[in-house]
């Protein structure tokens, strides 16, 4: 391809190191928001206003920031129990049916405690907490595990399988929160009983406990695929699972464990959604949204390259960006669906632009501009 007399040619990279990945997204991100000012201008809004109003309200404000920290926490966490099966090789799309069977759990030690639908039982929540989280985890990581064995044993694709379960945990967390269902709230309404007072997570400058468990999991995922010997049996099993079988690593073993720490993990999600985030405390009405939300995860994932650390920013990066575009399609009185716009904008563009992360653009040189190079040599 020739541009004002230069040439230049697409070469494939040989490596790509941390530095050259984050400008390669932040690059993109710029695009992104360029090309989505369009449709502010379109709207008659100042595209500088708009981002002005979306990133000033997700970020600094006293209202809004919390509500990024909690959309954030849980991106991160539905981002992991992407990203560990995905260093293997594998496709997790079930973190829907995995966060669900996590909040099912939740609300059912609550209920067979009888806590929360009468005083009957009386427990203090340090025995409680426990209860709550580990069924959770437990349970993320059973629906994991039906995908793992299945794919580890039997060679099932792990994406039909874990689609399939998506559904049928949201037909089941239907059943349970409807009228007439075990967790029906006791007003008639849609949705989960709630979580009595005495139950509400731990906050830390209004923010839940699970942001630490969050950033704690996301180092040690890292620690574990850059220096233990399973992290890198895993990573083996990703890059050829012939090898692997060669040098003794179990192709049911690791199929089973990554989908067993990626279930576990958006089991957390559900706790934290549904059992930890100030104002809910209950499976809400809009559950199905939260199952949407999940699949961000994967974009994240994919954008950071499988780098647990590297998903840190950019899961904050598509939080802040749903709260606040909700927040300023209300105020700037623009259509329904602004906040899944801009984050279609930016996904599109943050995929496309990993092209570069296999391929860069080099300028071919000219014969006088070798044979200078020669002279000055």
């Amino acid at each position: 391809m020739t541009i004002g007399g230069h040439t230049f040619k697409l070469e494939k990279r040989i490596s790509l190191s941390n530095w050259q990945a984050a400008t390669i997204s932040i690059n993109a991100i710029i695009v992104a928001l360029f090309l989505f000012g369009f449709i502010f201008l379109f709207a008659g809004v100042s595209p500088l206003v708009a981002y002005r109003e979306i990133f000033s309200y997700a970020f600094f404000n006293p209202f809004g920031l919390p509500l990024t920290i909690n959309r954030f926490i849980f991106l991160l966490l539905t981002t992991y129990a992407f990203i560990v099966p995905f260093r293997a090789g594998l496709w997790n799309i079930g973190m829907s049916g995995q966060l669900y069977a996590g909040a099912l759990a939740v609300y059912s030690v609550l209920f067979f405690l009888d806590i929360g639908k009468t005083t009957a039982v009386h427990l203090t929540p340090f025995l409680v907490f426990p209860l709550m989280l580990g069924a959770a985890i437990v349970a993320g990581a059973i629906i994991g595990a039906i995908a793992g064995f299945l794919k580890g044993k039997y060679n099932i694709n792990e994406i039909v399988v874990t689609m399939m379960l998506n559904f049928m945990l949201f037909w089941l967390v239907s059943f349970m929160i409807k009228e007439g269902g075990p967790f029906m709230n006791p007003g008639g309404r849609g949705e989960s009983f709630e979580l009595p007072s005495s139950l509400y997570a731990p906050l830390f400058l209004g923010v839940p406990f699970t942001l630490f468990i969050a950033l704690g999991a996301g180092v040690l995922l890292y620690y574990m695929f850059a220096k233990t010997k399973i992290g890198y049996e895993i990573r083996t099993y990703g890059q050829n699972p012939a090898a692997a079988k060669y040098a003794g690593i179990s192709l049911v073993y690791i199929p089973l464990l990554v989908f067993v720490i990626g279930g576990a993990l958006a089991g957390l999600a559900g706790y934290h959604y549904f059992g930890a985030v100030p104002g809910v405390y209950k499976i809400a009405r809009n559950y199905g949204f939260f199952g949407d939300l999940a699949f961000y995860g994967i974009i994240c994932g994919l954008i950071a390259q499988g780098n647990p650390l590297a998903s840190i920013p950019i899961a904050l990066l598509f939080g802040g960006l749903s709260v606040g575009g909700r927040f300023v399609q209300g105020k700037l009185g623009m259509s329904f669906g602004l906040d899944y716009a801009l984050l279609g904008v930016l996904m599109i563009t943050l995929v496309a632009f990993q092209f570069f992360y296999r391929y860069k653009i080099v300028r071919i040189k000219t014969q006088k501009e070798i044979g200078d190079a020669r002279v000055l040599n």
